[in-house]
């Protein structure tokens, strides 16, 4: 299998989507990809970061992360963009980065590569689904090629979101179900987009 290029775009407040970004990597990384795991920057003012401990220390923690730029989508093949859901859709910095590929879109640099995503809400729903399904739209405008883990491993079947890796931050940290869960998401990712440049490549 050819090598593929997975770019994990992500935002997180307090670490929980952080969290399974690094899961996502590591899977990425044991099913052959070059990973680059990059945060999206923080749109929230000073004031309303420092007003919550965990969200401040989460800033300091993650400080050494590169932003993510157009050139990490445009030299992926594979894109996983991870967010907390807010209100049933993406993050507003995450669509604040979203909106910037207007450029990439247009000289269809965004197109035929390999889309999925991941979430945790605070509360159990907490529009999960709705939130990936909510990126799913810019995917297809993108002319992306959108693979969900699907009920495709065991794991599958214990975290129970067919569209995309989920938790619910109100119960902590993500345990070891949603960490398998983004693992297996990753590789499924990149296996799909490694068959994409195989076939590519034969024609």
């Amino acid at each position: 299998m050819p090598p593929v290029n997975l770019a994990i775009v992500y935002y997180s407040a307090t670490g929980t989507v952080h969290a399974l970004a690094e899961a996502a990597a590591e899977g990425g990384e044991k099913a052959g990809a070059d990973v680059r795991l990059r945060k999206v920057a923080e749109t929230a003012p000073p004031e309303a970061v420092s007003a919550r401990p965990e969200w401040a220390q989460h800033l300091r923690d993650t400080a050494d992360i590169a932003e993510a730029c157009h050139d990490d989508l445009e030299w992926a093949d594979a894109v996983l963009f991870g967010t907390p859901t807010r209100f049933g859709n993406p993050a507003s910095p995450l669509r604040a980065f979203i909106e910037t590929t207007g450029p990439l879109w247009f000289q269809g640099k965004l197109a035929d590569k390999v889309y999925s995503a991941f979430t945790a809400s605070n509360t159990a729903h907490g529009g999960q689904e709705s939130t990936i399904l909510a990126l799913g739209n810019t995917f297809y405008h993108w002319g992306g090629i959108i693979v969900p883990p699907g009920y495709t491993d065991p794991v599958q079947f214990q975290s129970g979101n067919p569209y995309g890796t989920s938790h619910v931050a109100g119960d902590g940290p993500p345990g070891e179900v949603a960490l398998q869960a983004a693992r297996h998401q990753a590789r499924r990712v990149v296996g799909a987009a490694a068959a994409l440049k195989a076939g590519r490549g034969a024609a």
